[in-house]
C-alpha cells in the first residue's frame, strides 16, 4: 500500500513514512493509492472477531509495511480489558429497537479520541525505537485530541508533545484533564484565540519544512493518517453488532468538527461496508451541515467561530474534509488545489452548481443536520427520560440530527463523543443533577495545573519548541 497526497506532490510513500510525518510536503494530506476492498467473505469472518483481531484484519491492509508479528503486538498491547474496561472495547447499547449509541469513550481520558490515539501511542514508540529516532509532537486541540494525545504519550521514550489549546474556551474537566498532568515530556500552550487559530499554527509550522526538519516535528491531529485509519475498525464493529447478515445495512450519525471521525466511516464505506448513510451532525459552528446541506463551503474567522456547550466541535475549517473532497472530485489533486486556494484566497468554494454536488448523498451517502444548545438540553432529557441513558452535549448533537434522519428498517448508530463528566455545567442545565465521574476523577478540577499562556503567533510558538527541544 501507497500513500500520496491530496495535492498530488509527494512520491509514494509507505505507511511508516507518513506515520509521523503530518502534512505532505505539499500542504495536502496522505491519502492511499486505493481503497482495499472487503469481499462478502471476507465480511463474514470479519463478523465473528474480537476488536483486537478486527483492528490487526483492517490495519493490516494500510501498514502492510510493518511485519504482521509486530503489528499484531502492537494492536494486541492497544485495545484490552485494563485500558477500555471491557473485553467488547465499544460496547453497542440499545436505546430502542433500530436505535443504539456505540460506545467509544472506556478509554483513559473519558473520549473517542482515545480508540485511535493509544494505538498511535504504541506505533509511534515502536517506529521510533526501531529507528533509534526522536520525535517532537505539534498538536492542536479544542477539548479532547490534547488528552488523549498526552496520555497516550506520557512516559513514551523519544517523545515530546507540544499540545495548543484555545485559553478557556474547554470545559473545566477537560482543562485539567490537560494541564494537571505534570511529566516532563508534556508542555500545553493556551493560545489567546479558537481552536483554528491553533490548527492554523500547527500547519504553519507543518508548512515550514526546514524547522519541521531541524526539530522532529509530527503530529497526533485527525490530518495523521494513521489515527484515521485506527478509526475505521470501530465502524465494523458496530455494524457487527447492530446487524445479524452482511445483507443489511445501517446509517452512522457521528458529531462532527473536524470531519476526522466521520471521514474514517467514509473510508469504511469506501472498502465496502454496507453503509446507508453518514450523518454529519455539527453545532452552531455549522459550516460542514451548509456545505452538506447547499454545496457552499465557507469557513469562518475566529470572530465568526462560536464557543458552544459542545466545545470541542467549535471548529469552522474541517482539516479532513479536503480528503473527502478528493474522493468526491475523483481523485483529481490538481482540482484539490484550485479549491483549497479559493479558501486561502476568498475564504469560500461553491459546488452548488457543480454535477459534483448530487453524488454527495446519491454516490456517498452524506447527509447533515445542524443542533443548538437548546436542542442539546432537549435531547440530554430525552435519552434520560426515555432511554434511561445519560449523554454528553456532543453526542447529544449526534443522537438529536441522527433521529431526523432515521429511516425505518435502517439500524441508526450514534457515535458516542465522550463521558457526560468532561460536560458538567451542561448536564446540570439539563437533568439538574451532575453526570457520574469515574473512580480517579472526582476533584481533577483542583490539582495543580502546568501550562503556558501563548499568543496566536508562529513565531512566538517556535521559539517555544526550539527552547524545549534544546532544553
Amino acid at each position: 500500500m501507497k500513500y500520496i497526497s491530496t495535492r498530488g506532490g509527494m512520491t509514494p510513500a509507505t505507511f511508516s513514512d507518513i506515520l509521523l510525518a503530518g502534512l505532505a510536503p505539499d500542504g495536502g494530506l496522505a491519502m492511499c493509492e486505493s481503497y482495499p476492498q472487503i469481499s462478502p467473505a471476507e465480511l463474514t469472518a470479519m463478523r465473528g472477531m474480537n476488536y483486537a483481531e478486527l483492528a490487526f484484519a483492517i490495519i493490516r491492509r494500510f501498514a502492510d509495511d510493518i511485519p504482521a508479528a509486530d503489528l499484531q503486538a502492537i494492536i494486541n498491547k492497544t485495545y484490552t480489558r485494563a485500558t477500555y474496561g471491557s473485553d467488547d472495547i465499544t460496547p453497542l447499547k440499545k436505546l430502542e429497537d433500530g436505535v443504539f449509541i456505540l460506545e467509544l469513550s472506556n478509554g483513559p481520558t473519558l473520549a473517542f479520541k482515545d480508540m485511535a490515539m493509544q494505538l498511535l501511542g504504541n506505533l509511534f514508540e515502536y517506529a521510533l525505537a526501531k529507528n533509534g529516532d526522536t520525535l517532537n509532537i505539534l498538536g492542536a486541540t479544542s477539548g479532547d485530541t490534547g488528552s488523549a494525545a498526552e496520555y497516550a504519550m506520557r512516559g513514551k521514550a523519544g517523545v515530546r508533545v507540544f499540545m495548543l489549546s484555545p485559553h478557556a474556551k474547554m470545559s473545566p474537566f477537560q482543562t485539567a484533564q490537560m494541564f494537571s498532568l505534570q511529566d516532563p515530556n508534556i508542555f500545553n500552550l493556551a493560545v489567546h484565540g479558537v481552536f483554528d487559530d491553533c490548527q492554523d499554527i500547527v500547519k504553519a509550522v507543518s508548512n515550514d519544512h526546514a524547522f519541521k526538519a531541524k526539530y522532529r516535528i509530527g503530529t497526533v491531529n485527525s490530518i495523521n493518517w494513521a489515527r484515521v485509519v485506527a478509526q475505521v475498525v470501530y465502524y465494523f464493529k458496530g455494524y457487527f453488532a447492530a446487524t445479524t447478515d452482511n445483507t443489511q445495512q445501517v446509517s452512522f450519525s457521528v458529531p462532527s468538527g473536524n470531519f476526522g471521525n466521520v471521514c474514517a466511516g467514509h473510508i469504511a464505506r469506501m472498502m465496502g461496508l454496507p453503509i446507508k448513510k453518514l450523518i454529519v451532525a455539527t453545532n452552531e459552528n455549522d459550516v460542514l451541515d451548509e456545505f452538506f446541506r447547499t454545496g457552499r463551503y465557507k469557513v469562518r474567522g475566529t470572530a465568526e467561530t462560536w464557543q458552544t456547550s459542545s466545545p470541542s466541535m467549535d471548529i469552522s475549517k474541517a482539516s479532513n474534509f479536503e480528503r473527502f473532497i478528493f474522493d468526491l472530485v475523483g481523485r483529481d489533486a490538481a482540482q484539490v488545489r484550485s479549491l483549497w486556494q479559493a479558501v486561502d484566497e476568498q475564504g469560500l468554494f461553491d459546488l452548488s452548481a457543480s454535477p459534483l454536488f448530487p453524488k454527495i448523498a446519491s454516490e456517498f451517502g452524506f447527509v447533515s443536520g445542524k443542533s443548538t444548545h437548546a436542542d442539546r438540553l432537549a435531547t440530554i432529557r430525552l435519552a434520560f427520560e426515555q432511554y434511561g441513558v445519560m449523554v454528553d452535549t456532543h453526542t447529544a448533537d449526534g443522537l438529536k440530527v441522527g433521529l431526523a434522519h432515521r429511516e425505518v428498517g435502517v439500524p441508526l448508530i450514534c457515535l458516542e463523543t465522550a463521558l457526560p463528566a468532561k460536560f458538567e455545567a451542561t448536564i446540570r442545565e439539563a437533568l439538574d443533577r451532575d453526570p457520574p465521574r469515574p473512580a480517579g476523577y472526582e476533584n481533577i478540577e483542583s490539582l495543580p495545573q502546568r501550562f503556558e499562556v501563548m499568543p496566536a503567533d508562529v513565531a512566538a510558538i517556535k521559539a517555544f519548541v526550539a527552547q524545549h527541544v534544546a532544553d
